[in-house]
């Protein structure tokens, strides 16, 4: 690091913490919160442990800041959508497309979440922002349904935590299980006409649940 890029990393603490918060995904989705290393992430950083644990806290406080940052990055993706402004079907159709391509194209994300379930969420629920977060998710797709039911277009009441919940298991589990999956059945998961028809596969399942009479 040149003697100029020190000074504006020691000038400007916001980069210097966001470059910390991608070093540890990184190290934390590849090691977990046990094997992640803090020297290894102050050396990739050029900072230093006791900088981090300024910051942060402890590793603890770190990976919980690399958890609200993975959750804040695809809240975000869906709140800039204007999904309000398009017929309740397109906004479904664009919120699935939305939520398909960030897994697949943030598996530290999806890494990350299956490590704090192994951890039974323990760390998670030390956090206000990531439980604020994802209402705003769940009232997207009420929202949606609401809007759908109201123009006649879906005939089910659906819950929606219930409609986010099966979008969820479908874009995650095509990531998280892409290795077993894929060597089991001989498909790679990502090849460009599977990874389409996946795609309008869950759109097409979820739109026809909703467009489904109650039981």
């Amino acid at each position: 690091m040149t003697k100029t890029a020190r000074e504006t990393r020691r000038n400007d603490p916001g980069r210097t913490r966001e470059d910390i918060l991608d070093v540890a995904t990184e190290e934390f989705a590849e090691f977990g919160l046990s094997g992640a290393r803090v020297d290894s992430i102050a050396e990739k950083t050029r900072t230093s442990k006791r900088m981090i644990y300024y910051y942060y806290g402890s590793k603890e406080g770190l990976y919980l800041a690399v958890l609200e940052k993975a959750y804040r990055k695809i809240r975000t993706l869906e709140a800039d959508l204007q999904l309000g402004e398009l017929p309740p079907d397109e906004a479904l159709r664009r919120l699935i497309s939305t939520t398909f391509d960030h897994d697949e194209h943030n598996p530290d994300f999806v890494r990350l979440v299956s490590i704090e379930n192994i951890h039974h969420a323990m760390h998670m629920k030390r956090s206000s922002e990531i439980a604020d977060l994802n209402i705003s998710v769940i009232r997207t797709l009420q929202d949606i349904v609401d809007r759908g039911l109201a123009s006649g277009m879906f005939k089910r009441r659906a819950d929606a935590i219930d409609v986010h919940m099966l979008i969820s298991a479908f874009c995650f589990f095509r990531v998280s299980n892409r290795y077993t999956f894929g060597t089991i059945f001989k498909r790679d998961l990502s090849e460009p006409e599977l990874y389409a028809r996946h795609k309008s596969m869950i759109a097409d399942a979820v739109l026809g649940y909703l467009r489904s009479s109650e039981p």
